[in-house]
């Protein structure tokens, strides 16, 4: 007879637990992550970029989206306030932004928050946030591109007289069967980036240049029909009405996010890096909040419904002439476009980091020795944006790529807070002052936003996460480099 103090023993059974758990939460470390940048499959990244460079990707893939595509949508949310969301949205942005300078001068890597995640709170809570930043890019380069169709309209109209008609430049349900401006527009964005990082950052730096002197031009003539009586009902639709219009902005401060995904190709990231973040944020949210102002003034707030080429035509009403409007359209193709070429190179690096853990396929992370680019990944990813351009409504993108910009930059601010616990004396090129005050209210501020989005939007999320677990449980776990290294 066995005696009862012979059983075997209670751990047999929870072993397998232990061992997803261990699985779910083993770290990749820092020195690793550092020492494995620039190396692909076939070939390297290559380091030309300077901080001018990074600081113009930084405002590319940022300055433009809020103002030329989302302004339309979000004037009827807030009202004349809608130049609070933007100052509440940016306030936001700057507090995650100190996170990511302090991160991206640690670990100059081209996973961003994804690598930041995998280095501090393992690969399950890496991977969500690499998922999450597959939605912020890839669909952001969507919304942009569907917004960009609106502005070269408004060109070809001031220009040429005619316009794309409805059916080929609308999304099904709402008039067309394919926007196919905003499919060219990837793709030629694709082209660029095939060219190679450092071709792909001088194209930038011109279009900033010009993204910046509409803007300016924007300001100087609207500033001419600005009436005081457009600000006498401020707040029309109360607090409520500004966070959800700032929730829905938030989308145009992923910019420096694709400035932290450039730490392969810098030439000096741990000094460039934070530099460039914190000095984009700077500009971008003082550009926006003057043009929203002077926008608002120059226009009754209820008739921004449904315009998704706005500053155009308030160009065109303040000055009585089409040509102003015209020379901001121009500015607007050419500056929005810059947007989809930094935001789209932003998500291949992302999944080139990705794909070299072994967490997606290995395709995304081969890379042209003649180029220095991962080919393979930037045609997938173009085609699949493009795809997602040319067939969904602007709105819808909109708001499901803020969810997944707010729930990564949410996890950034954590993961600085576990770093400097973990490793206390790791060199730090910036550090976010005050101690975890910042990072904390960080936190808060994304977390705040994101209950600010509409149960639709939520749905949207929870099918991207319940769809992307699956992947990871089926795929990546078994695949991931860490985990091949076990055994």
């Amino acid at each position: 007879m066995l005696d009862q103090g012979t059983a075997p023993p209670a751990t047999e059974p929870s072993a397998p637990k232990a061992s997803m758990l261990s699985a779910l939460t083993r770290r990749k470390s820092v020195d690793v992550l550092v020492a494995e940048g620039g190396k692909g499959e076939g070939g390297t990244l290559r380091r030309s970029l300077s901080m001018w460079q990074l600081t113009m990707i930084s405002i590319g893939a940022t300055l433009g989206t809020g103002i030329f595509v989302v302004l339309g949508d979000s004037v009827p949310k807030a009202g004349p306030a809608v130049t609070l969301a933007f100052v509440f949205a940016g306030l936001t942005a700057l507090f995650s932004a100190l996170s990511y300078a302090e991160l991206a001068g640690s670990i100059p890597v081209a996973g961003s928050s994804y690598s930041y995640a995998y280095a501090t709170m393992g690969e399950l809570v890496a991977w969500v946030c690499g998922w999450c930043l597959v939605l912020e890019y890839g669909v952001s380069v969507a919304a942009v591109a569907v917004g960009w169709g609106e502005y070269l309209n408004e060109l070809l109209n001031g220009t040429i007289g005619v316009t794309i008609p409805d059916v080929l430049s609308s999304a099904p349900g709402e008039g067309g069967i394919i926007n196919l401006p905003g499919l060219i527009v990837v793709m030629l964005a694709m082209v660029f980036l095939l060219g190679g990082a450092k071709e792909s950052a001088r194209a930038n730096t011109i279009m900033v240049a010009v993204k910046i002197a509409a803007l300016v031009l924007f300001c100087a003539i609207g500033f001419t029909g600005f009436k005081s009586g457009n600000y006498a009902d401020f707040m029309p639709l109360g607090v409520a009405g500004v966070s959800a219009a700032g929730a829905s902005l938030f989308f145009s401060y992923i910019g420096f996010d694709a400035a932290s995904t450039a730490g392969e190709e810098a030439k000096n990231p741990q000094r460039d890096l934070p530099r460039a973040i914190m000095l984009s944020l700077v500009i971008v949210t003082a550009l926006y909040v003057l043009v929203a102002a002077v926008a608002v003034g120059a226009w009754n707030w209820k008739d921004f419904e449904g315009s998704e080429a706005s500053l155009t035509a308030i160009m065109n009403d303040v000055s009585g002439q089409t040509v102003w409007g015209t020379l901001l359209a121009a500015g607007a193709v050419i500056s929005i476009a810059s947007v989809v070429l930094t935001v789209l190179y932003g998500q291949t690096r992302v999944l080139f980091a990705m794909s070299r853990d072994g967490l997606v396929p290995k395709a995304f992370g081969k890379v042209s020795a003649k180029t220095g680019t991962p080919r393979v990944n930037t045609v997938i990813v173009s085609l699949f944006c493009g795809a997602l351009a040319s067939v969904i409504p602007l709105g819808k993108l909109v708001d499901a790529t803020s969810i997944g910009t707010l729930f990564a930059f949410a996890l950034v601010n954590i993961a600085v807070i576990v770093l400097r616990r973990t490793r206390p004396d790791m060199p730090r090129t910036f550090r976010v002052p005050l101690g975890w005050l910042f990072p904390v209210l960080g936190f808060v501020f994304c977390a705040y936003n994101m209950f600010s989005l509409d149960s639709v939007t939520w749905v949207v999320f929870g099918v991207w996460m319940a769809v992307g677990l699956v992947f990871y449980f089926v795929y990546g776990m078994r695949r991931s480099r860490l985990a091949t290294a076990e055994k």
